[in-house]
């Protein structure tokens, strides 16, 4: 898969989420799980509160799924 594929594909989870869909869209569209994803958040918040001002900026810019049609 191209990258520009999946950064154009990247969205917000609507089934896997606690906060606002974030690492779960992540998960979804990289390798790594959604909780590790919700680790290193949680370890860069340590970090100057790094982690909170970019899972916000996500949180505002990344889009909602889209909700699949059933066959």
């Amino acid at each position: 898969m191209s990258e520009q594929n999946w950064l154009r594909r990247l969205s917000k989870s609507q089934n896997d989420k606690w906060i606002g869909g974030v690492c779960g869209g992540l998960g979804v569209y990289t390798p790594l799980p959604s909780w590790i994803w919700r680790v290193m958040f949680c370890v860069a918040f340590l970090f100057f509160g790094t982690g909170l001002l970019i899972y916000i900026f996500l949180w505002i810019f990344m889009p909602k799924e889209t909700p699949k049609e059933k066959s």
